[in-house]
């Protein structure tokens, strides 16, 4: 849930007791639903369908619907905006729910303490027990909804004439309309949150301007790439201006540049304690080639570096998702808060800081953004604490991020922009659903790659063993009977004096072929060792990388709910029920969203390709090693090596001493840190820290999404973090 602020009682002025039946023609809208008698007694019997007809006259007659009652207790505090009828409540407190499905996930609700009526989310509230239902004939206590002389006339057939209260007389066959003006139900879906709605609705008011308008002006093809008309169009930096070429796709304004966070070092402040220090180094290079960003980067390229801890990404993050809100930035990777020095884990967080930052400058329109040019060029350590809390205090930009978008005119089809999105949406579903099996089976594939260890490495003890007559603790040698505990094995026949596999003395062959099988034992102890380190390390940075393709569908379902609504929004105003106006928003807005999907389809590519490659150069890197060790074994029974064996009596391997005690129990394999869209049974312990914190602190709403929780703790604890 989005971070909402604390609960604020509503004013004595918010409502006006029930008794009083008459309405003034200029109270507002809520007032008038509280006082009216229709509302309070009658308002399960209507239906809040957007799709009711409607009615005739003020004296159709309505049919009451069965609807139970029931009772409820909120969970959480939730402060209503009062131009979307929303109730405001405290954990708690007592409700009626008088319609539980108002649609988009919000139910009508009846405040028992104060009785007010208004819409609450469902998921801020627990039914408790169920009231009797309005129509049975059951006597009722003097707090119930109705007296029992009114449930007993109600327990008939009645028609029901709806009082004459003005202006609100028939809200109810078209409610989204009436009550919230065209706007949307569900305040957190990506077509509200981004502002997109607010803009295709009202337009934007731009307050530079000096004439200013609620239209947004199109511009041709071939205006789009001209750079006169690029410059002071809105009065506003060139930062703020983004523009759509033909297809629909991003224009890039900046050339494409690497970026590395390496170097981490522990610090220690005496305001904010112990924490990890990143560098982050840009690499500007003069070449034009497009590959650049994938490949090597050319002799003494133009570097930028600078120090960032976690919560200047955090800073960073939450700049971005305000002055960006119709664009898909990836999200941050959950705060640790035990072992979070620990070797593994910081070489693992920077891995994920690194993706993070370069997935944010791949992007065409993010990498020129303020926030990205100030964390990435801002050198000077007391310069970047002052501009800290400017990005965070930057007010979200809505509607005028859509305004200041610039796209060819006319070049949006209603019926392909309705096809492209349940493509879209149907691929990006089988993509996150695909790589969550991928992710399964490749952790299994690490976790028989540490088998493989195990097997090489006892299989090499055997063979030690079998050349040294001695006896593998976990697999003791049978049959063989030892005349006495303190007789050398010399003695016995197992070994000559020179150590050599053999019971004559002065043996040359049985000494070559004991060295020779005694350097195969120890190559297979080094293969051992790299199908070890491959399945920990090498392996580790694909099962990794995987997270960064791992959920499309999560990542992108805000554009595509602003894409279905706004597609749905301009199939309207093609009918006639809007403006031109309003149709030319809708295709602004059309115009993002396609062309953050052709970005997807252009990192989708990039992505894939360059997973498959380092996946592919690590088994092939791999493979040469152990190759290169066997072929070495291998040689070792070859003249003129093997003849040369004899020439010195064997020494004894360092393996020898682990015959009594193999190392056949390895740690276990280190996993990749969980995505922050994985699901429950993934999540790492310091989200239910996060929850449990936020219950009581009353902020749980706030814990809902790591990154609101870091924005909270960034804003509360803001002097003491810097």
């Amino acid at each position: 849930m989005p971070t909402l602020p604390p609960a604020i009682k509503p004013t004595s002025g918010s409502s006006i007791s029930g008794d009083d039946t008459r309405l003034r023609s200029d109270a507002p809208f809520d007032t008038e639903i509280i006082s009216s008698n229709a509302w309070t007694e009658h308002l399960e019997c209507y239906s809040l369908s957007d799709n009711e007809p409607e009615l005739a006259d003020k004296h159709h007659e309505l049919q009451p619907i069965e609807e139970t009652v029931k009772a409820a207790r909120v969970l959480y505090n939730f402060e209503g905006k009062a131009e979307f009828r929303e109730l405001t409540v405290e954990a708690g407190d007592e409700l009626s729910i008088l319609k539980e499905e108002a649609g988009d996930g919000w139910s009508l609700v009846r405040a028992s303490c104060s009785g007010e009526i208004g819409l609450l989310p469902q998921t801020y509230y627990t039914c408790t027990t169920s009231f009797i239902a309005v129509h049975a004939k059951k006597e009722l206590s003097s707090s119930a909804i109705t007296s029992q002389a009114s449930l007993q006339e109600q327990s008939k057939p009645l028609s029901i004439v709806p009082q004459d209260t003005g202006e609100w007389m028939n809200p109810l066959p078209n409610f989204r309309q009436s009550l919230l003006r065209g706007k949307s139900l569900n305040r957190f879906s990506g077509f509200v949150t981004s502002g997109a709605e607010e803009w295709v609705l009202e337009g934007y008011v731009d307050p530079v301007v000096s004439n200013p308008s609620t239209s947004h002006q199109r511009i041709s093809t071939e205006d789009s790439i001209n750079d006169d008309n690029r410059l002071s169009r809105l009065g506003l930096g060139e930062a703020d201006r983004h523009y759509v070429d033909t297809g629909p796709t991003w224009q890039s304004k900046v050339p494409k540049f690497r970026v590395l966070v390496h170097s981490p070092s522990k610090r220690t402040s005496g305001l904010s304690g112990a924490y990890t220090m990143y560098s982050v180094t840009s690499l500007f290079s003069s070449t034009t080639d497009e590959s650049y960003d994938t490949c090597i980067p050319p002799i003494s390229p133009t570097r930028i570096t600078v120090q960032r801890r976690f919560s200047h990404f955090i800073v960073l993050h939450t700049s971005l998702t305000r002055r960006l809100p119709g664009i898909a930035l990836p999200p941050l990777p959950d705060k640790q808060y035990a072992g979070r020095f620990s070797a593994d884990f910081v070489e693992a967080r920077r891995g994920e800081l690194e993706r993070y930052i370069r997935c944010i400058v791949r992007h065409p329109v993010a990498r020129y953004a303020e926030a990205v040019t100030s964390f990435l060029g801002c050198e000077n350590d007391v310069e970047w604490k002052r501009l800290m809390p400017q990005l965070l205090s930057m007010p979200a930009a809505g509607p005028s991020f859509f305004a200041h978008v610039f796209h060819p005119a006319f070049n949006i089809d209603v019926d392909d922009a309705t096809e492209v999105i349940d493509r879209f949406g149907r691929h990006t579903l089988a993509v996150g659903k695909g790589m969550q099996s991928l992710r399964n089976i490749f952790g299994r594939i690490r976790e028989v790659r540490l088998e493989m260890s195990k097997a090489e490495r006892l299989l090499s003890y055997s063979l030690l063993s079998l050349i040294t007559s001695t006896p593998l603790s976990s697999a003791p040698v049978a049959g063989i009977k030892e005349d006495a505990e303190d007789t050398p094995s010399q003695r016995n026949g197992l070994l000559n004096e020179e150590g050599a596999w053999c019971w004559r003395e002065g043996c040359q062959d049985c000494l070559k072929l004991t060295k020779a099988m005694q350097k195969t034992s120890d190559s297979l102890q080094t293969v051992a060792d790299l199908y070890d380190d491959h399945a920990r390390r090498t392996q580790l940075e694909t099962h990794e990388a995987f997270k960064s393709v791992a959920h499309p569908y999560q990542l992108y379902e805000g554009i595509i709910e602003t894409h279905q609504s706004t597609v749905s929004r301009y199939k309207d105003a093609l009918k006639g029920k809007s403006n031109d106006e309003m149709t030319a928003r809708c295709e602004t807005v059309l115009n993002t969203t396609m062309a953050e999907m052709d970005t997807y389809h252009d990192q989708k590519v990039e992505n894939f390709s360059t997973i498959t490659r380092e996946y592919l150069d690590g088994e092939i890197h791999f493979y040469e090693q152990v190759l290169h060790k066997l072929k070495a074994a291998r040689r070792t029974f070859d003249a003129p090596r093997f003849d040369q064996l004899n020439r010195s009596p064997r020494q004894p391997s360092r393996h020898e001493l682990d015959l009594e005690a193999p190392k056949l129990n390895p740690p276990p394999l280190p996993q990749p840190c969980p995505h922050a869209y994985d699901s429950a049974p993934m999540r790492p312990v310091n989200t239910a820290i996060h929850k449990g914190i936020g219950a009581l602190l009353g902020k749980s709403s706030l814990v809902e999404r790591g990154v609101f929780w870091e924005e909270w703790c960034c804003r509360t604890d803001f002097a003491v973090s810097i």
